[in-house]
């Protein structure tokens, strides 16, 4: 499938730089693994769609999930089942997850890997054949399906090689500044450059997939790279009249390593606690007995993270400011086999032998739980041929997202999302466009190159980040989060004196100034929705409020007209209630 027709150069701009024009039936903004799950439903159908990325594909966010993908296969436990599942997600979900979602995911989840098989995915087997399955914190059966840990690297690869025998077009280069919108308020494509050289791209689709990822980078230790997670897809969504639900809900994984600086959040995968793995406190005591006596290190990643943040907060924990995490006790076969990459990463980043030493970690933002409002049936927004999939959408995870959920709900949704965007496709009688709003995409991306001023795009990035760790990491209050927002006002007010400089090595400089754009709106609707949830619920703990009030056991919704809005959560069917044995507790959570 070649790249969709009607490629012509323009020179629309005063400096003369050429924009590239193309049409395609969908337009899917991220190449991650649910982008690219997506573009292969539609590239099986028979459907013209074009898939862009601002960094290489075989680099996406997706090549990092390490531990393992969920699916009620019962190859390990036969008692296992999909509603089973929905239980486990639903109660660890601190009752915020769409049950309609959540039903949709897990009920769908050995189609997903059946999809994976199909296109040759690699995974870890028993001498029988069966695929093998671990535990991950808080399932109730051995449900995670794995590749070592490398799992999210093998999907990625094993995806890639998919859209490739299907010719699915892929520009790795594009960054999409902004939804094109029409006068009805419906989609007709979405504008950009390329970051190497600034050729403009206009896109014209009858129908945009949002899978660009969440915002997790807007605080300083955290598992994403530099330039990705900032909040791309929330802007888009939001600047042609989409909403964002549960910001707030950000899961800090528990174990990020501490150095070196640069490399400060990298994730060892919680396939080392499934794997038997200990966490000690710098006193040299197992800590996790104080917080949850039944699960220990398996437990729920929110829990796991508050308790090494209490151990910090405390004065328990290392020199450096960390908890140690023990491997070392477990056999070597068992590491090699089982946690190559978190023995690999260690030898590389700082010549520890996890064999023989401990890791010294503390907790990371890793997860957008929250995300672009869409509807639980097809992922459609609130606006007409825009659809949201992957960590960009929201529905599934609720206060806490179970460890690979993750990976399952882009092979899901992917499928779905897909077929949806055909349908929408087939209906319109014809593509409205707008003029106008062409216009506008061009006119703010020369606007910032147009800009000298004195403030430094990088250095605004990282006071947004130091603001939200200070004033929104694992435990908030309330004269934080208006600390936090005082600061913001005032980090916005810098951003309309910034200077943008693209030069020989391309036009990453105007990248990170529209990244900044974003940040500060993710910034901002976490800040006021957390300021909004006033209790403690799943990763969101208050200490000013730490208790859960029921009256919150509800969605917050935000957009920049509206603020924070209430939206009500549809009941749990029963068959899956009965299989939530146990009440959703606070117990242990807030020891500080």
């Amino acid at each position: 499938m070649p790249v969709p027709s009607v490629a012509r150069m323009t020179s629309p701009t005063p400096s003369n730089t050429p924009e590239r024009q193309i049409s395609t039936t969908v337009l899917v903004i991220g190449t991650g693994g649910s982008g690219l799950r997506a573009a292969i439903e539609l590239a099986e159908a028979g459907v013209d769609v074009l898939a862009l990325g601002k960094r290489p594909k075989s680099d996406a966010h997706t090549s990092l999930a390490a531990g393992g993908i969920n699916a009620a296969l019962a190859t390990m436990d036969a008692d296992d089942s999909w509603q089973q599942h929905a239980a486990d997600t639903l109660k660890e979900s601190y009752l915020l997850a769409n049950p309609h979602t959540v039903e949709i995911v897990t009920s769908g989840a050995a189609r997903g890997i059946d999809d994976l098989e199909r296109y040759g995915m690699p995974f870890a087997r028993e001498d029988d054949g069966r695929i093998s399955q671990r535990f991950f914190g808080a399932h109730t059966y051995r449900r995670t399906a794995f590749a070592g840990d490398y799992t999210g690297l093998e999907i990625q690869r094993t995806l890639i090689n998919r859209a490739a025998q299907l010719d699915v077009p892929i520009l790795d280069t594009v960054y999409v500044t902004r939804i094109l919108v029409n006068d009805e308020g419906a989609v007709f494509g979405a504008y950009g450059f390329d970051v190497e050289d600034g050729t403009r791209y206009l896109i014209h689709a009858d129908a945009v997939i949002l899978a660009a990822g969440g915002h997790n980078r807007i605080w300083r230790r955290t598992s994403s790279r530099r330039d990705e997670n900032t909040g791309d897809s929330w802007r888009l969504a939001v600047e042609a009249g989409g909403r964002v639900r549960d910001p707030e809900l950000v899961q800090f994984h528990p174990s990020g390593i501490i150095e070196p600086e640069n490399a400060a959040g990298t994730l060892i995968s919680e396939a080392a606690r499934g794997e038997g793995g200990i966490l000690t406190n710098g006193l040299g005591e197992r800590f996790m007995h104080r917080y949850d006596p039944e699960r220990l290190e398996l437990s729920t990643r929110d829990r796991v993270a508050l308790a090494c943040y209490t151990e910090i907060k405390e004065g328990r924990g290392t020199p450096n400011g960390g908890v140690w995490l023990d491997v070392s006790h477990l056999p070597r076969e068992t590491i090699m086999q089982r946690l190559p990459r978190v023995y690999q990463t260690m030898l590389e980043l700082q010549m520890l032998d996890i064999t023989k030493e401990p890791i010294e970690i503390a907790p990371t933002a890793h997860y957008s739980m929250g995300g672009v409002w869409v509807r639980p049936e097809d992922h459609g927004t609130d606006v007409p041929g825009l659809y949201a999939i992957g960590e960009a959408s929201s529905g599934l995870h609720g206060a806490n997202r179970l460890g690979g959920n993750s990976l399952i709900e882009l092979l899901v949704f992917g499928r779905i999302v897909g077929q949806a965007a055909i349908d929408y496709s087939r209906a319109l009688p014809a593509q409205q466009r707008s003029a106008a709003a062409v216009q506008t995409a061009r006119d703010e991306i020369a606007t910032l190159l147009a800009g000298d001023g004195t403030e430094n795009v990088r250095a605004l990035q990282r006071a947004i980040r130091n603001t939200m760790t200070e004033h929104a990491g694992v435990v908030r209050d309330e004269q934080g989060l208006l600390a936090g927002l005082a600061e913001l006002d005032a980090i916005e007010a810098r951003m309309a004196d910034v200077g943008v400089h693209p030069d020989i090595a391309g036009y990453q400089d105007l990248a990170h100034a529209f990244d900044l754009k974003s940040a500060a709106l993710a910034a901002r609707a976490t800040l006021e929705a957390a300021l909004e949830r006033r209790e403690t619920r799943g990763c969101h703990n208050r200490s000013d409020f730490p208790e859960t009030d029921a009256a919150l056991q509800v969605n917050l919704v935000w957009s920049p007209s509206a603020g924070v809005t209430r939206e009500s959560i549809p009941p749990i069917p029963s068959e899956i209630a009965a299989l939530m044995r146990e009440e959703v507790s606070v117990a242990g959570k807030l020891v500080e």
